[in-house]
């Protein structure tokens, strides 16, 4: 459903940032991209959805394409328009609005504005918190209901791929364990495919379905779940577990000199 291929984006004209960056997620799946701060996640989460000019940065190189059709060229109310929505990191929710309010806006693209009670219903039935709040201004909520709040808000534009950028963000543990549940139902009911950006690689590869290994601006490991599970140098640096025990700062260190999967 969703290609990234070869692609290269610089910001400022200077600043090259993904390198060559390829993947690809399938319709109906839930992927995550990993990676440390800086690998080049949220830049390319918003090559996707359109919103690099924005920050003065461009695709120089390589495309994206959604649906057999390159999309690299719109604008990002088009990219909503055509069925990707992204989740911004941080939630950004509109703070002076009200819950629902907050909710109607992810649906300012749409046209069948007859189903939107409809589907503010079925947020509710997901996260029934944001119905007991729904009358809060969203400044007022705690930082794991204001990423409920932006979830709910991008399945109020019925999107066809839902990309989320770091949702346990400032989340309390417990929270963050609830939330990806939530997201795992909304793939498994709803039938949408979710591209999902974390640095905690443990919650996210335990609801996805094909995982992807990000650094410098390029994928460096990529596979099923399952496998990367598997994999030692996974295991020890994204997973903090190994069949050796806790390692020491030169042995972690040799990680980089060592690089076993380039």
């Amino acid at each position: 459903m969703l290609k990234v291929n070869n692609l290269e984006v610089m910001y400022d004209k200077v600043i090259l940032v993904l390198k060559g960056m390829s993947m690809e997620v399938p319709k109906g799946k839930i992927v995550a991209l990993l990676g440390s701060n800086g690998a080049g996640k949220t830049t390319t989460l918003k090559a996707i959805s359109g919103l690099l000019k924005s920050e003065n940065g461009q695709v120089t190189d390589g495309y994206v394409e959604f649906d057999g059709e390159r999309i690299s060229t719109l604008d990002a109310e088009q990219v909503v328009k055509k069925g990707v929505f992204q989740c911004m990191e941080g939630r950004r929710v509109f703070e002076h609005l009200s819950v629902e309010d907050n909710l109607y806006a992810g649906a300012h693209t749409r046209k069948d504005r007859s189903q939107l009670k409809h589907d503010l219903e079925k947020v509710y039935h997901y996260f029934p918190k944001l119905e007991m709040l729904k009358n809060r201004q969203a400044g007022y909520l705690s930082g794991g209901e204001q990423q409920m709040l932006a979830i709910g808000r991008g399945m109020m534009a019925r999107p066809k791929v839902l990309l989320l950028d770091e949702p346990s963000l400032g989340i309390a543990p417990l929270l963050v364990k609830e939330i990806f549940s939530i997201i795992k139902r909304i793939n498994e009911e709803e039938g949408t495919t979710i591209l999902v950006v974390e640095q905690n690689a443990n919650v996210a590869l335990s609801i996805a379905h094909y995982g992807y290994i990000m650094e410098n601006g390029r994928i460096v490991m990529d596979g099923p779940v399952e496998q990367l599970l598997a994999n030692q140098d996974v295991k020890e640096f994204y997973l903090g577990t190994s069949q050796g025990g806790r390692k020491n700062y030169r042995e972690v260190k040799s990680y980089k000199r060592r690089k076993r999967w380039l």
